[in-house]
């Protein structure tokens, strides 16, 4: 495993006023805050995506999932394998979600499936395509179309901060990669 790029900060190397920035002790948050002030409003964003959008949290944690999965990001991925159990998704969906990236049938609803289409195209084309775009609008209110395409964006751009500074996969969340590995590029 490589090492970060940056050495991890723990509370007692931030000024006072920046320590409530690691309430949650994760490797994202102890590189980030080297810029205390970008983690505070990278944080925002993470937690209204989280707790303050009204998109289903079942289709947005499969979302954020795909993006994971398909940069192959064992952080992004493990953490929110975690992360997706919390709010409802089951390890039928996750294998629903790796049958849809591998070109197989799943199980999944046919708005998910679009949601996941949404996220693959937006990673590996830039922009999600005219044809599953429109079939999300047909499903989805123009609030919820707009946080899913927040949410996939904002993970495009957490999983290149995750791969640029090298942050490493805590020891509590490696059962996660072995319990639904990555493929092998």
């Amino acid at each position: 495993m490589k090492m970060a790029r940056v050495p991890y900060l723990d509370r007692e190397n931030l000024a006072p006023e920046n320590q409530d920035l690691l309430k949650r002790n994760i490797n994202l948050y102890r590189t980030l805050a080297h810029s205390p002030n970008a983690l505070r409003r990278f944080s925002g964003l993470g937690q209204f995506i989280r707790f303050d959008s009204k998109l289903d949290p079942r289709l947005r944690e499969l979302a954020i999932l795909q993006v994971g999965w398909l940069t192959r990001s064992k952080y992004e991925y493990s953490h929110h394998i975690k992360i997706s159990r919390d709010f409802g998704v089951s390890d039928d969906d996750i294998r629903g979600m790796i049958a849809e990236s591998e070109g197989r049938p799943s199980d999944l609803e046919p708005v998910i499936k679009a949601a996941l289409r949404a996220a693959r195209e937006m990673t590996t084309d830039l922009a999600a395509s005219d044809a599953t775009f429109a079939e999300l609008a047909a499903a989805l209110s123009t609030e919820h179309l707009t946080d899913l395409v927040i949410t996939i964006g904002f993970y495009n751009a957490v999983v290149r901060i995750l791969e640029t500074m090298q942050i490493g996969v805590e020891d509590d969340y490696q059962k996660y990669l072995e319990e639904f590995p990555l493929p092998s590029d």
